[in-house]
Order: C-alpha cells, then sequence, then structure tokens
C-alpha cells in the first residue's frame, strides 16, 4: 500500500528530515509519523526510513523503553510509550526482508521475549509476536534463535491464554511450525516435554472451536507433533496434563473434520490424530460426549466410533486397491515409484492400527462393558469389519496370484486379520483357510524368514486346533512346522524379541493341540524339527523358576518323547547328552510337584502335570537316562 496521500500527509521528505534530525525529540517525532502514515506494505518507503533512522536509535529506543537505557529528556513515566513505539516501529519495519534478516534484528529476539515475560499483558503484545514471527521467517538464525532463546516457554505460557482465533494465536501456531521445520521433534521432545505439552493442548482447543482455515493449521501441526517417532515420552506429558479437556477437544475437532466434505488428505490427518489419541488415552476415547455446532439434537457418545471406523474403511479399500495397481504395474515396467508405495503402505498402516484398536474396543465392551455402545452400532461396526476383513483378504489374494511374499503391507495386512479373527475365529472362514498356507509364508521388508505373520496368527491358530477339522487344515498346509519354528526362534538361543510372552504360550498351546490328538492326526514331524524343539525348550527352561513355563515345556516335551527314543535321539548329529540332561531334569521337577503338599501354582497346572505323569508313564522304558533323573 503506498503512503496516504490526502492533504494531512506529510510527504516522506519531511518525515525523512524528523529522522535525521540532531535531536532525538526529532527522532521521536519522526517514528511517529512513520507509525501513523506508512503501512508494512510499503517496503520501498519503509527501507528508506530504516536507513534513515539509523540502528543505534531503534535499539536506544527499545532498551529505555525497558527500562534499560535512556533517551534525552526521557523520563521514566514515559517509558511505555517508548516500549509500544519502539516495538511497533521494528514490527513495521521486518516486513522488509533485507532488515528482518539482519543480525541487527535477530540479536532483539532476545529483548522482545524479555519484554513479553516480563509484561505480559502489554499493549504491545500483538507487535512483539509480530515482530518475532517476521524475524524467525526471514532467516536460519532467526528461528534458532527464538528457540534457543527461550521462545518455547513464552509460547507454552501464552498460549494457553490467548484468545481463541486471535492474531496472537495464529502467529504463535506460524512460530511452533516455523520450529517443527527446523528441527527435529527428537531434539524438542528432549529439550521442552512440558512446555510442548502446554502447546499442545492449546493447539487442541483451536482444533476444535474454530472453524476456518486456523482449523486446519492446527490439524496440520497436532498431526506433525503426535505422530512423530519420537513422541513417547511427549504422550507420557499428556496423560497428567492438567488440561483436562484436551481428549475431548480433539474427538470435537476430528469429529468436524471426518463428517464434513473436507479434501482425503485432511481426513487422513485426522485419522492419524485419531490413531495418537487412543495410543495416548487407550481406546475408550472413542467413547464420548462431542460438541459440533449446528447441531440441535444431541450426538450420540459412539459417533466418534462410527466416523473413524468408516473412514479407516475408506482408506483402506482405496490404498490397498491402489496399492495392487501400483504393483501390477511396477512389475510389468521392472521399476516402481518408489516414494508413492511407500506413502500409500505407511497411510493404509494407519488406517490398520486403527482398525485395530476398534476392534479391541469391541472386544473389551462386549466383554465387560456392553452398555457403552449402542447395540445398532455394535451390530454396524461388526458388519463393517467383516466386510473389510474380506477386502483385505482379497488382497492377499491378488498378492498370492503375483507371486508376492515379502513387504511390510503385507505383512500388516495378515496382523489385521489375527487381530480380528482371534475375536471371530468363524469369520470368512473357508477364504482363511484356502489362504492360510500363504499367509504363514509372508516376511516383512527387513525379515530373512517368516516369522511376525506366523505371531500374528497364532491367536487363530491356537483358537483352530481345539477342533480336529482345523488340526487338520494346519497340517495340511504345513503349518505346525511353521509354528514350531516360531516357537523355536523365540525361546531358543537366538531368540526374536517380543514385548511378551503371549506368543510363546499361544505358540505352546497350539503346539499342544496338535499333539493330544496324535492318535487321530498323523501328524508329519521330521527328526530335524523335533530335536530343534526340544533343544530350544531345555535352553528355555534351565535356570528358571516359573511354575507356569516348567510345566507348559515339560508336557511338551513329554508329547514329544513318545515319538522317539533315548537312543535315536543321541544318534542325531545335533543332539548331545547336555541337552538330554537338561530335559530330563526339565521331566524330573514338573513330577516333583505331584501329590501331598502341591503348592498353589502347581495346583493350577494341574491338566499339564497329568499329561507329564502320562506321558512318562509310556515311553520311560525308552528313557533311562530320564528315568534315573526323575527317580534319583
Amino acid at each position: 500500500m503506498e503512503p496516504q496521500q490526502d492533504k494531512q500527509s506529510p510527504p516522506l521528505e519531511d518525515c525523512l528530515k524528523l529522522l535525521k534530525g540532531e535531536r532525538d525529540e526529532q527522532r521521536l517525532a519522526g517514528l511517529l509519523l512513520v507509525t501513523k502514515f506508512f503501512k508494512g506494505d510499503d517496503l520501498s518507503s519503509l527501507q528508506t526510513i530504516y536507513n534513515a533512522v539509523g540502528v543505534g536509535f531503534l535499539d536506544r529506543l527499545l532498551r529505555t523503553g525497558m527500562g534499560k537505557g535512556s533517551i534525552s529528556s526521557s523520563g521514566s513515566e514515559n517509558r511505555d510509550a517508548y516500549l509500544q513505539l519502539s516495538v511497533t516501529v521494528l514490527a513495521a519495519f521486518c516486513h522488509v526482508l533485507e532488515i528482518a534478516s539482519s543480525n541487527d534484528m535477530v540479536s532483539k529476539i532476545p529483548l522482545v521475549l524479555e519484554v513479553l515475560s516480563t509484561e505480559p499483558g502489554s499493549a504491545v503484545l500483538e507487535e512483539c509476536y509480530e515482530f518475532l514471527y517476521l524475524v524467525s521467517t526471514a532467516s536460519e538464525d532467526g528461528i534458532m534463535t527464538f528457540y534457543t532463546s527461550g521462545g518455547m516457554n513464552m509460547l507454552a505460557s501464552h498460549m494457553s491464554i490467548f484468545p481463541d482465533g486471535s492474531h496472537q494465536m495464529e502467529l504463535s501456531m506460524k512460530l511452533v511450525q516455523l520450529i517443527l521445520n527446523k528441527l527435529s521433534l527428537e531434539i524438542i521432545n528432549q529439550d521442552y516435554v512440558p512446555e510442548l505439552s502446554k502447546i499442545v493442548a492449546a493447539i487442541t482447543r483451536q482444533f476444535a472451536v474454530l472453524h476456518n482455515a486456523v482449523k486446519f493449521d492446527a490439524l496440520h501441526l497436532l498431526s506433525a507433533i503426535l505422530s512423530s517417532k519420537y513422541s513417547a515420552p511427549l504422550y507420557d506429558s499428556l496423560r497428567v496434563l492438567p488440561e483436562k479437556d484436551l481428549p475431548n477437544y480433539m474427538r470435537d475437532g476430528i469429529a468436524a473434520i471426518l463428517q464434513n466434505r473436507v479434501a482425503p488428505t485432511e481426513k487422513l490427518q485426522a485419522l492419524i490424530l485419531a490413531d495418537s489419541m487412543m495410543t495416548i488415552f487407550g481406546e475408550r476415547w472413542l467413547i464420548g460426549h462431542i460438541n459440533l455446532p449446528g447441531m440441535k439434537e444431541p450426538i450420540p457418545a459412539d459417533r466418534c466410533l462410527v466416523l473413524v471406523l468408516e473412514q479407516s474403511r475408506v482408506e483402506v479399500a482405496v490404498l490397498l486397491n491402489e496399492l495392487a495397481q501400483l504393483k501390477d504395474e511396477a512389475s510389468k515396467r521392472s521399476s516402481a515409484p518408489a516414494d508413492t508405495i511407500v506413502s500409500k503402505k505407511r497411510n493404509v498402516a494407519i488406517a490398520f492400527s486403527l482398525l485395530e484398536k476398534i476392534i479391541s474396543l469391541i472386544s473389551n465392551a462386549s466383554e465387560n462393558e456392553g452398555d457403552i455402545i449402542d447395540e445398532n452400532t455394535f451390530m454396524k461396526v461388526i458388519k463393517g469389519l467383516n466386510e473389510t476383513i474380506g477386502v483385505v483378504l482379497e488382497y492377499l489374494q491378488d498378492a498370492k496370484e503375483h507371486g508376492q511374499r515379502k513387504g511390510d503391507d503385507l505383512l500388516a495386512s495378515v496382523r489385521i486379520i489375527g487381530s480380528y479373527l482371534a475375536e471371530t475365529p468363524v469369520a470368512c472362514k473357508e477364504k482363511v483357510r484356502e489362504l492360510l498356507e500363504y499367509m504363514l509364508s509372508i516376511e516383512g521388508e527387513d525379515e530373512p524368514s517368516p516369522f511376525y505373520s506366523i505371531c500374528f496368527l497364532l491367536p487363530l491358530l491356537c483358537q483352530m486346533t481345539m477342533e480336529i477339522e482345523g488340526c487338520k487344515a494346519l497340517i495340511s498346509c504345513g503349518g505346525h512346522i511353521s509354528v514350531v519354528d516360531c516357537l523355536v526362534k523365540l525361546i531358543g538361543p537366538h531368540g526374536y524379541m517380543v514385548k511378551d510372552n503371549g506368543c510363546i504360550f499361544l505358540a505352546c498351546d497350539t503346539i499342544l493341540n496338535l499333539l493330544l490328538k496324535k492318535e487321530q492326526l498323523r501328524i508329519p514331524l521330521d527328526d530335524s524339527t523335533l530335536v530343534n524343539l526340544l533343544k530350544a525348550l531345555a535352553y528355555w527352561t534351565e535356570g528358571i523358576n516359573d511354575p507356569s513355563t516348567i510345566m507348559m515345556a515339560s508336557s511338551i516335551c513329554a508329547l514329544l518323547f513318545d515319538f522317539t527314543s533315548e537312543k535315536a535321539l543321541l544318534q542325531h548329529p545335533n543332539f548331545d547328552d547336555s541337552t538330554l540332561d537338561s530335559l530330563s531334569r526339565l521331566i524330573a521337577r514338573s513330577l516333583a510337584s505331584w501329590g501331598q503338599g502341591m503348592s498353589d501354582a502347581a495346583k493350577s497346572e494341574m491338566d499339564l502335570l497329568e499329561i507329564v505323569t502320562q506321558g512318562y508313564s509310556q515311553w520311560v522304558d525308552r528313557f533311562p537316562r530320564v528315568r534315573e533323573t526323575v527317580e534319583r
């Protein structure tokens, strides 16, 4: 905008004459004219005026306003006026990029932060923020100086009290974005976790209550912060934040995005936030009161659940279809649009994660808290999950037909199928049996051989093998060998890292289910598989006192010994005396818990103890060293 040119406007030359005067009073008068007649987009005039007034006087004026310096004839009663004039003209000058990026302006960032910390209710609040934003935007030195001079502390203290949708709040959010652009969240989470949690809470409120472009700015900021792999400390801080409305604000904002016509990328960002919220506060976060503008009727507490489920289902259907097409095109061209495929795999993983959490919520609700979800909603969720699992199975069918067995997207598909079928094992039964061998053979990108795919399917396999039909289905595709190999990897000397023992005991239960039905089944078990499993059981239990582990391992061992003899085992090149001794001690320890004076722990494992006792009686004559150890 050009300087105003009506009759009352002094020409630029008169303003410059005052600014170049010898006395401070003349310069002050010139600066007052600047604030009155020249706007921030008149860059040429601002540059000329800045050159005329000089850096030294601007610095003295700011320090005088802060009580740290003196202007000729200044008095303490004029200090506030000097401060306001100083910050106002500095903010105006910084609309010129060359000025804003200069060392002179960057060096004033700590002083302006000090003004904000000592006078938080100052009349120059908005001008201070404008100055900080313009200087921080103009150069890397600017934003780094803001960060290292306590900018995060200032944002954390101010953003919680700024009016919703105010210009100061918008500038604060832009400063947060600049920091994220410049610094890794790993560094920010190391330096300012409590401050960052307060900032997240303030932005979340804007995300909930505003319904303009700033709402989407808040969405993008929150998504970037909360989806970072370095956000674990922040999650912990958010859980104990005094601001208890954050989960509700986030639910309001996400629901508003998902139920309105917005770009698919914005809805995906909302799903990312929903996934983060459930990671922080648990799956129950999906159920709760929602405030949305213009809604006359009360909104059901499970509305967010329905919205997240439906959008996740849309994402899965669209992304899996696009991934299948991209892979097909890549195979024909012998090259793949790698970035596009990676991006879509990452996005489908988010949708899968949400569906897994919804499965967990539904499972817990049906067992413990059925009243938190309306019955109609419950049935709608089940129907939707059934349909989506069918889509995922079709994706795996297509991958199988194209000879694809390796990929994190395939592994994630197996995981979601395993999670759902663990709760509803009869769902998609025929299709699952048809694809079982293929699913057990799938590897992640960094896996040398299948492991996690088997772990993900163990809950299903454990339930399947409780029935003869399920055992036959598993054996017919060689799945029993896959389960044994998985258990060996879990408990053997080169054991894989898993978060808990759940996988171990599921694998053990599956193997037990098979072995206990050996009279009705023909279980092909080669010598190497048998020996590897026995060696792993010996390694797992050596030095262990946990009764559950001892009884589980000894019951499997007792059933395996019925397939062989001590002589045959010792003739195997990979089986030695040491392993036999370990297994002998294992059987002896379990049998020693039988009889009077049994501990409560032993009583709880009575069924396993009976397996060991019965097995021992059947093969003891073929294992003289085991008998010797037991009778010793």
